[in-house]
């Protein structure tokens, strides 16, 4: 059997690959593990500067592997969701504790637990032949992978409850109306899009980009006060970074800024 999530580095960039394709990335237990296991490497390897996640084959993650789940159904469901979750929410935690940005390329099936994941990550930019849907209630279940933080935080309150609802599918262009994307492409176009995003920040100031993605994340449970104060230690940290002693001296000798990530 072929591993179910693969990993190739181009410079600082890794490329991250669900790769169960022939059932369109459904996320099973040695995903979740793999995905685990893989998420905790990159975020402390320093030399990996940006990620991309994507998916093999038609789609990025139709969901859950429903198949599985049918056979589980009389042993113990309970057991191997929670034992699957175990895994998957800490390559979700992993995702968001990484000081690096992640960059979702999305094509195809977008659903369920593929929506959740796409929702976990900084940026998406999504093919033209996307479709998104968060599913779970189709199955009688309510949804995972952090789709319950972050879609309220991205569509607001009502909308989040129409979504997860009613489970209706969008297509790309709604999807970036919602801003559950970044930017359409069409979908021939989608590798260069994304690693010509990729190739711009695994370049740019790394330590800066750590810190703006936890001030960001941090925002929404913090008062203004608290938000001024975790600024005030970001800029003070960069400042004895490289990078932006680097980027000071370029912007004075006006050249462009050769940034380290340190």
């Amino acid at each position: 059997m072929s591993e179910p999530v693969l990993v190739e580095r181009k410079g600082a960039i890794a490329i991250v690959t669900l790769n169960r394709p022939e059932v369109l990335n459904a996320l099973s237990p040695e995903m979740a593990s793999s995905l685990r296991q893989i998420t905790y490497e990159l975020e402390m390897d320093k030399s990996v500067r940006c990620v991309v996640l994507k998916g093999a084959g038609k789609g990025f993650m139709a969901g859950g592997d429903v198949a599985g789940f049918h056979d589980e159904l009389d042993k113990n469901l309970q057991v191997h969701v929670g034992n699957m979750l175990d895994d998957y929410h800490c390559a979700v935690r992993a995702i968001v504790r990484m000081d690096k940005p992640v960059i979702g390329s999305l094509h195809g099936a977008v659903a369920g637990a593929g929506m959740s994941l796409a929702l976990t990550l900084d940026l998406a930019i999504a093919a033209d032949n996307l479709m998104m849907t968060l599913a779970y209630a189709k199955l009688g279940t309510s949804p995972d992978g952090g789709s319950t933080y972050f879609l309220p935080r991205i569509v607001g309150r009502r909308k989040a409850m129409e979504i997860a609802m009613l489970s209706d599918r969008f297509n790309a262009e709604d999807a970036k109306d919602m801003g559950l994307v970044n930017k359409v492409v069409p979908a021939d176009d989608l590798d260069a899009a994304v690693m010509d995003w990729a190739e711009k920040l695994s370049s740019g100031p790394s330590f800066a980009y750590g810190w703006t993605k936890k001030l960001i994340d941090q925002s929404f449970n913090s008062d203004i006060d608290k938000q001024l104060e975790a600024e005030r230690d970001g800029i003070v940290s960069c400042a004895g970074s490289a990078d932006m002693q680097e980027g000071i001296r370029a912007f004075v000798e006006k050249r462009r800024a050769e940034f380290s990530g340190e």
